[in-house]
């Protein structure tokens, strides 16, 4: 009795989780969308004034987007036989209104046949009846959750802004960190793919995933030559990108930065007030082989700053890069005297709110 009611239990649980992840059969909604129709064509049959014939659309619309191909054919059917039956029962069309027309046929077959190319094309690319929502949150929250920030020692702060082109929630803009060097070292790649939106998007989590795991896993000097190779092997028709690889010793404040075409670092130096351009010299990446990347080296002093950002933020149609850093200075610069907590968000806000482009800021800050 016991190895049976573990047994049942077991196969319990493990239908529910099919269910809920859809996985399982679509059975339950077949069901409740086929009871709809007798429902509705009672309705109608009683007051088609309220419940006109049209009315079937509904569990046929609820059905393309619920249910597959084959489970649908079945509840196609029995709207069909609904309509036939609501036909002969209220009499011809001609004879008055609110009854079966041929306009009414029309737009429910219409909503039928779009039902079941959508229902169609999810089961060709192999998505869950219930699960594609769920599993576009599911890459929308992996993306953010590998572009965290790790966290710093005493003395420092980091904080990282994103925002995706035309208010989407995938964007070509991300970053990848690590601490290194036993958490002496935190490396930072900032990276814009090509293209905006949802259209880079499907690139920047591949991406992201591949620099994730090569960022500590290879010296500082050999990870964007490693990234361009992999990128050079996708053969993408779009597949170039920019990135910007920092690396910093938590100890001293000396770092590190490598461009792959990437626009340039600006470090803010507490003792003088002035904004510097940081820029190391290398190609985009993806474009040609054996690309080599020279590092501009510098050291963050306590009050010093280093912002880090894509060209989306400072570069629009109308407005030339120059034009642009100077702008996004000119905004920093009223952070100074109170600190840069919460800032970077604000800055994009000022500098690029309604720019049509993927938009990343990365502000490292050394603490007096």
């Amino acid at each position: 009795m016991k190895k049976r009611m573990h047994r049942a239990r077991t196969v319990l649980r493990k239908s529910g989780v099919d269910y809920f992840r859809g996985d399982g059969s679509d059975w339950v909604a077949l069901a409740g969308l086929l009871l709809t129709v007798p429902l509705i064509t009672c309705g109608t049959l009683m007051n088609s004034v309220w419940c006109a014939p049209a009315a079937l659309v509904l569990p046929i619309v609820a059905g393309g987007l619920l249910l597959r191909p084959a489970s649908l054919l079945g509840l196609y059917a029995a709207s069909a036989v609904a309509l036939i039956v609501e036909s002969v029962l209220l009499g011809p069309y001609t004879e008055g209104n609110s009854r079966v027309t041929p306009g009414v046929v029309l737009v429910v077959a219409a909503c039928g046949f779009f039902g079941l190319v959508v229902a169609q094309f999810r089961s060709r690319v192999g998505v869950p009846w219930r699960g594609g929502g769920t599993m576009l949150f599911d890459l929308r929250e992996r993306i953010r959750v590998q572009s965290k920030l790790p966290r710093l020692p005493r003395g420092w702060h980091r904080e990282m802004a994103l925002r995706p082109a035309g208010g989407q929630s995938f964007s070509g803009d991300f970053v990848v960190a690590a601490r290194t060097n036993g958490g002496r070292t935190l490396e930072i790649v900032l990276t814009d793919v090509s293209g905006k939106g949802m259209d880079a998007g499907s690139r920047a989590l591949l991406l992201s995933g591949a620099f994730g795991g090569l960022l500590g896993s290879l010296p500082p000097h050999s990870f964007l030559p490693a990234a361009n190779g992999y990128l050079l092997r996708q053969d993408w028709d779009e597949g170039f990108a920019t990135s910007i690889h920092l690396v910093l010793d938590l100890e001293t404040g000396d770092y590190e930065l490598f461009s792959a075409g990437h626009p340039p670092g600006l470090q803010l130096s507490a003792g003088t007030g002035r904004w510097e351009e940081k820029t190391g010299q290398g190609p985009l990446l993806g474009v040609y082989d054996g690309a080599q990347f020279d590092p501009v080296k510098g050291l963050l002093r306590p009050g010093d700053v280093l912002m880090l950002f894509t060209d989306g933020l400072v570069e629009t149609s109308d407005r030339d890069i120059t034009e642009g850093i100077d702008r996004l200075t000119g905004e920093a610069d009223r952070y100074v005297a109170g600190g840069f907590h919460g800032a970077a968000w604000h800055l994009i806000e000022a500098v690029a709110k309604d720019v049509n482009d993927d938009r990343a800021l990365l502000l490292i800050c050394r603490e007096t």
